[in-house]
């Protein structure tokens, strides 16, 4: 989950703090949106790295599309090898695409463009319904703790419209087209989440059904307590925790090293890794320096240090103090290392459906699984599904010599599961993943 924002890091080094609300400057690809092919497949195309595109389907495989044109030869995934589909584009105005041999049009949806206010701040969003007059569910995507542009990136805002759904998607604070100071503050992110909801039912009128969140990662801290102030009709949580952010970085310490066949003695051993990175993103990036260096000496020759990762731990190993100093504190601002999400989550009524990865080494899922298990056990109405061979952000995964993982596709039963959850609050099957909780 801290790991996204990691991963702007060295972004943000070479061309400036300035670069992340830059880039919602882009102008939007209009290669970007959903087709439906001549078969009645569907497949969505949204901007990815640079000028690239990425191409998801319904099914969960996806790949990536780069180069001159005017054909792409796509990737599998995020492996980089050759998936053996072909991708063109007809010229904008006529919004074709022929994908593998199969020509396509463009879905046109009801998209309307608004900017609403929480507190203070103006949040830019985007609601974008199916075609038609009648009510229909609608989902509000809340984000992780990125810092792009979600109206840019995220593809369920036309995924979800193309399974009969609506969505609104919106920019967090501090990014995109969005006003405000980036933030992690989960209660500040929540009461954004609670106006979101409220600017999606206005925006919907009669067209308005049933209403929830979808959140990914760190918003499984976020839309279950905006549910808790304001309530909704569902909540759909994936590759969330029901812990705290500092024991997610102690679970994934530990999970790192355990799943490499070492004992719970190498696994306290590493824990110092963990409580070093914790000094200092609880001191703003101002101590924890040396803590860290004596977890190295002390460890840095025992067999098991190579498999120390952590969600964020690995990364902040690897930079300078100065470096950390000056980009760490605005790129963590407002977090809260002790969140604890139970007391929310034993008194929350709304239905909930968390999706978790059984491998997931950023966010690991094993005492979420327990905990929220528990809670259903107590009567709280919580469905978890579990898909076995998946990290971070529910893909399927490849590991490379060097133990690196390259994700290939999300499971075939990801998104009809979240479809028919929000379509009826209701599972049908176990659609590949491992089910518990409320029936």
């Amino acid at each position: 989950m801290l790991l996204k924002i990691l991963k702007h890091v060295a972004f943000l080094l070479a061309i400036g703090l300035g670069a992340a609300s830059a880039l919602s400057a882009a102008p939007v690809d209009c290669r970007a949106g959903t087709y439906r092919l001549a078969d009645g497949a569907i497949v969505d195309v949204a901007p990815s790295e640079g000028t690239a595109l990425r191409w998801r389907r319904l099914d969960g495989t996806t790949g990536l599309l780069s180069g001159p044109g005017p054909e792409y030869r796509s990737t599998l995934g995020w492996t980089g090898r050759p998936a053996g589909i072909i991708v063109s584009f007809t010229p904008c105005a006529d919004r074709g695409i022929r994908f593998g041999g199969t020509q396509g049009r463009r879905i046109d949806f009801d998209t309307t463009e608004t900017s609403f206010r929480s507190g203070e701040v103006s949040l830019a969003g985007r609601l974008v319904l199916p075609r038609g007059a009648g009510p229909v569910p609608i989902v509000v995507l809340v984000h992780g703790s990125e810092h792009d542009s979600a109206r840019e990136l995220y593809s369920l805002q036309r995924l979800l419209p193309a399974m009969g759904i609506g969505a609104f998607v919106y920019d967090k604070r501090g990014t995109g087209g969005s006003g405000g100071a980036y933030t992690q503050n989960y209660l500040t992110l929540a009461l954004d989440a609670v106006a979101a909801a409220r600017e999606a039912r206005r925006l919907a009128g009669g067209r308005a059904g049933p209403v929830g969140y979808q959140a990914g990662s760190q918003g499984g801290w976020v839309a279950p307590l905006a549910a808790r102030i304001e309530p909704v009709d569902f909540v759909i949580v994936c590759f969330g925790l029901a812990v705290s952010p500092a024991d997610e970085e102690r679970e994934a310490i530990a999970y790192g090293v355990s799943r490499h066949g070492f004992g719970p003695a190498a696994v306290a051993q590493a824990n110092d890794f963990a409580e070093a990175s914790l000094t200092m993103l609880r001191s703003g990036f101002q101590d924890g320096y040396a803590q860290m260096e004596e977890a190295r000496r002390r460890h840095g020759s025992a067999p098991w240090f190579r498999h120390v990762r952590g969600d964020v731990t690995h990364v902040l190993m690897q930079k300078s103090e100065e470096e950390l100093r000056r980009i760490g504190p605005p790129l963590f601002a407002g977090l809260q290392l002790d969140y604890d999400p139970m007391p929310v989550l034993r008194n929350l009524d709304v239905p909930q459906l968390w999706i978790l990865a059984e491998e997931d080494i950023d966010a690991p899922s094993a005492e979420t699984a327990r905990r929220l298990d528990a809670l259903a056990a107590a009567g709280r109405p919580i469905r978890v599904a579990i898909f076995p061979g998946t990290e971070h952000g529910i893909y399927a995964f490849e590991t490379t010599a060097d133990d690196e993982r390259l994700s290939t596709r999300q499971p075939e039963g990801y998104l009809r599961m979240m479809r028919d959850f929000i379509l009826t609050r209701h599972l049908s099957g176990d659609y590949g993943a491992q089910l518990s909780g409320a029936r």
